[in-house]
């Protein structure tokens, strides 16, 4: 028969992304591209050599290739915990989000964004709400590549400890806050390394319980005597989203991270 390929050449498919978008390739499950500049194009699928004159209309037919899309970045800041830290309650405390939030851990299941702007709106910061992490996310654990790729795209490490200290669950043994940031560096670090270098900011919540101005002092003074060679921290905040103590203070902080680099 004739297999000869005639017809008008096909129209190119440019399809707009924002940045942070990560394309990938659902059979290999290798990256493609990251997005991570603005108006640049990336390549998904070359097209192929249609039918002409010069080739005696012997052309090519195009190739097929199923891509996923993954959005990763998401906020100036990503809140960093394990579950039921006070994440939601510190985003709803600092900006206008309004998440969802209960007394039990994994409240939150998918990032949640809020926006902080200064009075005159002209500027403002995002902070997302990662979903609380638990010990082995970096080997996928309880979600963990999918919670821990949303941190990877944020430029300031907002971590939020219970100054009481974490348990899963009453199979689980008890953390210190200082043992629970420890583990937190570490899960990051084991995902990528370098991710701790980026700028950190430690918020120690619930300073209304009872016992927490000595919890507090505690965990700042292990922080500098162990770990502040390893992990360099901007600051460390006592905040508690009940009574609103170090609102003000926390929500400077971080716009001020941000714009210093302009």
């Amino acid at each position: 028969g004739d297999r000869r390929l005639r017809g008008r050449e096909g129209d190119d498919c440019i399809i707009d992304v924002p940045v942070g978008t990560v394309a990938m390739d659902i059979q290999t499950g290798r990256m493609i591209c990251d997005v991570d500049v603005e108006n640049r194009l990336f390549l998904l699928q070359e097209g192929t050599k249609g039918g002409c004159l010069t080739n005696n209309y012997l052309g090519r037919r195009g190739g097929e290739r199923w891509i996923k899309l993954v959005m990763k970045s998401i906020a100036d800041v990503g809140l960093v915990g394990y579950p039921n830290a006070g994440k939601s309650s510190l985003l709803s405390m600092v900006s206008k989000s309004a998440p969802k939030i209960g007394s039990y851990p994994f409240t939150t299941l998918k990032p949640t964004v809020g926006v902080v702007r200064t009075g005159d709106h002209s500027k403002e910061i995002s902070i997302a709400d990662i979903p609380g992490l638990i010990e082995g996310a970096h080997e996928n654990r309880g979600l963990g590549h999918l919670f821990l790729q949303h941190i990877e795209r944020t430029k300031t490490l907002l971590f939020v400890l219970d100054v009481q200290g974490f348990q899963l669950s009453y199979r689980e043994p008890h953390r210190t806050p200082y043992e629970t940031f420890v583990y937190l560096c570490r899960e990051l670090e084991l995902y990528m390394p370098g991710l701790t270098k980026r700028n950190v900011v430690v918020a120690v919540n619930k300073m209304d319980t009872e016992g927490a101005d000595e919890e507090y002092e505690t965990f700042v003074g292990q922080y500098r005597e162990h770990l502040r060679n390893l992990v360099s921290v901007e600051a460390i905040v006592p905040v508690s989203c009940y009574t609103g103590q170090g609102r003000e203070h926390l929500t400077q902080l971080i716009m001020d991270i941000k714009y210093r680099r302009k």
